[in-house]
């Protein structure tokens, strides 16, 4: 089978297949792992899948409570270490919100704590509350270092058998409807294939309108990200505010983001008032980091949907062509339960969610949600 997309859905989901006896083969149009996978800065939400109602709760729940063992089994198996620190984290929601996003949290059996501001600065001392904002304790927020993570999956992958084609373009599927050939390239080669997933990310809809004339929706989102080196300690927890955050890793590195600019469309790049807002929000929530080192900018191009949430199942009008895109912010902390999705139903087993629930043809839903990425 083959898998267009080597991000880390594409290659969490290359990994699981393969484990389960899968021969499997990974097709990306550059460097496998280096689009908004590599790009992010790895936040996983805390989750108790027991509890989850939702779908795409119970996906959240399933990476938050396997990344341990998956980190532990890619260490094993790779030697890489993929940098899952189960850190805590802070939130800080609007008074207006806060009873209606804990009352999710609690429903699902996710621990919290209320912080008053007192006690956020005697835990988080270089912190400065937004006065207007109340704070939660999330001590099961967790992290991972992307790149690590991109870099043990491609090493998983090749122990695990997986072919990997990277600078391969995929350009369309290679027949019509209601079966898929194989896929096309873009120097006009056939690579036959039983059945497909396209997990392309931002560019999915491009290639499904070369093959059938509409997409599902799925288009990029610029998110920008800055990079700075403080004293190691500075900050203990990740911080979250609406869609910005502060994410400590353990060297004394610490990653600013993120900006949402659909508007950008395909063009990647740093722009001077994107850094200087997000260098703001920084400072403003932890002032000492107005002195810290500026190590780097980049950007990545994260696939957006129309509500937000993923496509995940069968294609449309296809029989053997499914698709798993759209993750938007949440790549690394659905894809092990998108991974568990494709293997269970491809296996024959009963998905883990519902397949109506999260595919193309769904309904789309505006409720509350326990986290916003």
């Amino acid at each position: 089978m083959v898998i267009v997309g080597g991000g880390v859905i594409g290659l969490t989901c290359a990994y699981q297949l393969a484990r389960e006896g899968w021969q499997v083969s990974v097709w990306d149009r550059g460097a496998l792992g280096q689009e908004a996978s590599w790009a992010g800065a790895g936040i996983i939400p805390p989750g108790r899948v027991e509890g989850a109602t939702s779908c795409w709760d119970r996906l959240r729940a399933i990476g938050a409570t396997s990344f341990p063992h998956h980190a532990d089994e890619l260490r094993e198996l790779t030697g890489i270490d993929i940098g899952y620190r189960r850190c805590g984290g802070l939130e800080f929601l609007p008074a207006a919100t806060a009873a209606e996003v804990t009352r999710l949290w609690a429903a699902e059996g996710i621990p919290f704590e209320a912080w008053p501001a007192e006690q956020c600065q005697r835990r988080e001392p270089a912190v400065v509350p937004p006065p207007d904002r109340t704070v939660w304790y999330l001590p099961g927020c967790a992290q991972v270092r992307n790149p690590w993570l991109l870099r043990a999956l491609i090493a998983g992958c090749e122990r695990r058998g997986v072919v990997l084609q990277p600078y391969q373009e995929v350009v369309a599927l290679a027949g019509r409807p209601p079966r898929a050939e194989g896929i096309m390239l873009a120097d006009g080669r056939r690579v036959l294939a039983e059945r497909i997933l396209l997990t392309a990310g931002a560019w999915t809809d491009g290639l499904l309108h070369r093959s059938q004339g509409q997409g599902v929706g799925i288009y990029p989102v610029r998110g920008q990200i800055v990079l700075l080196r403080t004293t190691p300690g500075l900050l203990q927890r990740i911080v979250i505010v609406d869609k910005c955050y502060l994410v400590p890793r353990g060297d004394g590195h610490l990653l600013i983001g993120s900006t949402e600019e659909p508007e950008a469309g395909f063009a990647k790049g740093t722009t001077a008032g994107a850094v200087a807002s997000l260098l703001a929000f920084a400072a403003a929530l932890v002032p000492r980091l107005a002195q810290a080192e500026l190590v780097k900018c980049w950007s990545g191009l994260r696939p957006g949907s129309r509500d937000g949430w993923p496509v995940i199942g069968p294609l449309p009008g296809w029989d053997n062509v499914w698709i798993a895109a759209g993750h938007f912010r949440a790549g690394i902390q659905l894809s092990l339960g998108t991974a568990q999705v494709i293997a269970e139903a491809w296996g024959g087993r009963t998905p883990c969610v519902s397949l109506a629930e999260i595919g193309g043809q769904r309904r789309p839903s505006d409720g509350p949600r326990a986290f916003r990425s």
